[in-house]
């Protein structure tokens, strides 16, 4: 019987649970005759284990674990069994993930900078002399089927990948439009829309599109199926995509920049740039800031939170073609290309040019890749430059070149796209007639984190990390676009202290933070305050006793004398309750430095005011007081005489 299953390769129970075995009660069980006569019999149930570990797997409490790294601090001080034990357990984590990280720096400390690229004999050999096809031949077979080249009618094209690498999107700008696996050559989707397309971005994974047509921007599915038309997007040329904070941003012909929240549908955000149509448009990985490139030569950045550019700069002496950050640096440089023929890396620390080069054939297209390889294709050529050598300025030849790395002639032009592909050292290029794929050793990320993106993912894998919309909640890994900023603290980081505060006296409360005070010690501490402000209430006499004094006096006081203090306080402040709020709220307004007669004017009114109330204050308690210089009026005659 064994052997027969052995060689149907069937699964049999790794244990026999009859009641006749003799291995549940401790004995040996004695092998038998066809057992003897069949050695077969042990290799069946190697194979059955075998098959059984392919298909199964043990629960993750019941994994074996390595041991943990020495030093972890124990908790043993805390009563608490429960707390005592996450403590133990976060400790433990915090330990592993710090052990991992520091063999990910030697790792990189030990392949170094350069690893992956070209290497030189000597000075006379230039990497630029190489071809595609020695490239080629030199490198594994795997990475030798990268390179490719695609025929297609309909251009020029546009690309883009996925986060992970493994997609490719591609428009033509006669609307033919595809998305497909590049690497198994899977084809996802296949449109020919029939009207003007100018560029496609891939929204959160591989399974939506977005498509900026002629007269407004559609979102597809995988299967080509179209899903929404968006109708606020008008005319749009550039598409962008900010996977943090699920905003799909578009500008085009109208000038408007556009942001969409895709999990919700509604339309956050809608900027009036007034620089006119803009057909350049880039984003910064590290901060999700826009980064787009005008006719007029200049390069503005954009947050969804204002309404006018974060940071504007004078680029080029003509139109802007190219615009790229460099996301190996955490976007620190910037480079652009324009119509006047020069490429240009900016520090964007203090905004200066760092390196400035002119180019044949004018404007063109320029790219980062992940490890700062920079990319820039004009006329009919794509040329790469490697770092640190495109970061680094020359005294003597300011508008020298920076070293040639690679070279690669297209006789199809113009050249209208160029991306890197994560983690591979690839780099597509639309032209007029289709796609070409190069490879460009050492431009390609090594290392992946497998929760961003992982270049191996399946589809289970994938539907684990997919976050399922529902109408009533929002998306847990969604960022606020209130937290895009160009400067500023990142999303996750603590609070700054407060930087102004009021000191207090002996006897008083320590220092109160500034957004807690009172707004009269606010305005004392900006230098903002005003007399005008105060109330009737709160202003002390002239014979140099405050509203509290009068107080103590008018429950001193008796008889009419009193009452009539009384009385009269009162209603001062009765009718002093919100009197003048309009003309103070001006006052706050036109608190410049400027000579208004019309603010003169109500000053001097309120002045006024104030002085008659404190002559009636001082009239009701029978004082005159010797400022009163009033000359007599032939009204007087009309008066009532007190009682």
């Amino acid at each position: 019987m064994d052997a027969l299953i052995s060689r149907a390769d069937a699964i049999r129970p790794v244990v026999n649970n009859r009641k006749g075995d003799k291995s549940k009660r401790g004995c040996t069980p004695t092998p038998s005759s066809s057992q003897k006569s069949q050695p077969q019999a042990d290799q069946a149930t190697s194979a059955t284990l075998t098959s059984i570990q392919k298909s199964t797997a043990l629960p993750r409490s019941l994994r074996p674990k390595s041991p943990p790294p020495k030093g972890i601090k124990k908790h043993g001080h805390i009563t608490n069994r429960r707390l005592r034990l996450e403590l133990d357990r976060r400790e433990e984590q915090t330990a592993r993930a710090q052990a991992l990280r520091e063999d990910a720096a030697l790792l990189t400390e030990a392949i170094g900078a350069d690893a992956g690229r070209i290497e030189v004999e000597s000075e006379m050999e230039k990497t630029w002399r190489l071809s595609q096809n020695e490239i080629v031949r030199e490198v594994g077979v795997e990475a030798a089927r990268q390179q490719r080249e695609y025929k297609l009618d309909g251009g020029p094209y546009r690309a883009r990948y996925t986060r992970n690498g493994r997609h490719l999107a591609i428009v033509g700008k006669l609307g033919h439009v595809a998305s497909y696996d590049w690497q198994t050559g899977t084809m996802h989707a296949e449109l020919q829309l029939r009207e003007t397309c100018r560029d496609i971005t891939y929204l959160h994974d591989h399974t939506h599109f977005a498509v900026a047509q002629k007269k407004y921007a559609f979102i597809y599915d995988q299967n080509g199926v179209e899903l929404h038309k968006l109708k606020n997007h008008v005319e749009p040329a550039r598409l962008e995509f900010l996977p943090y904070h699920w905003l799909l941003a578009s500008i085009g012909n109208t000038g408007h920049l556009k942001y969409q929240d895709t999990s919700t549908g509604q339309l956050v955000a809608s900027h009036r740039t007034g620089l006119g149509s803009c057909h350049t448009m880039t984003q910064n990985p590290h901060t999700a800031v826009l980064y787009l490139g005008h006719q007029n030569g200049r390069v503005t950045l954009w947050t969804p939170n204002q309404a006018y550019p974060a940071v504007q700069i004078l680029a080029h002496r003509g139109g802007v073609t190219g615009i790229s950050v460099d996301p190996s640096d955490g976007g620190q440089y910037l480079a652009t290309a324009g119509v006047d023929g020069l490429v240009k890396v900016w520090d964007c620390r203090m905004w200066n040019v760092v390196r400035e080069w002119a180019t044949r054939g004018g404007g063109g297209e320029v790219e980062w890749s992940a490890k700062g390889v920079l990319a820039v294709a004009s006329g009919g050529t794509v040329n790469t430059y490697n770092p640190p050598h495109n970061h680094t300025p020359v005294p003597s030849n300011p508008h020298a070149p920076p070293p040639l790395y690679l070279t690669h002639p297209i006789p199809h032009r113009p050249l209208t796209s160029l991306r890197f592909c994560p983690f591979h050292d690839v780099l597509t290029i639309g032209h007029s007639k289709g796609l070409s794929t190069i490879l460009v050793p050492g431009s390609g990320e090594p290392h992946f984190d497998s929760t961003e993106a992982d270049p191996y993912e399946n589809r289970r894998m994938r539907r684990e990390r997919e976050v399922l919309i529902d109408e009533l909640f929002h998306l847990p890994r969604q960022i606020a676009p209130e937290l895009i900023t160009v400067t500023g603290p990142q999303p996750g980081s603590l609070v700054p202290p407060p930087k102004v505060t009021l000191s207090g006296g002996e006897g008083k409360t320590p220092d109160v933070p500034f957004a807690r005070l009172p707004r009269i010690d606010r305005l004392k501490v900006a230098g903002k305050y005003d007399v005008t402000e105060e109330d009737a209430s709160d202003v002390e006499d002239k014979d140099g006793k405050s509203g509290s004094e009068d107080e103590a006096e008018e429950k001193e006081g008796t008889g009419a004398g009193g009452e009539a203090k009384k009385e009269l306080k009162e209603r001062t402040k009765k009718k002093m309750r919100g009197k003048n709020k309009a003309m103070k709220r001006y006052i706050r307004k036109h608190r410049k430095n400027v000579i208004d007669p019309h603010t003169i004017a109500i000053r001097a009114k309120l002045e006024k005011q104030r002085e008659e109330r404190r002559r009636a204050i001082l009239a009701a308690k029978g004082k005159e007081s010797p400022e009163d210089t009033r000359k007599p009026s032939v009204l007087d005659r009309f008066r009532r005489e007190k009682k």
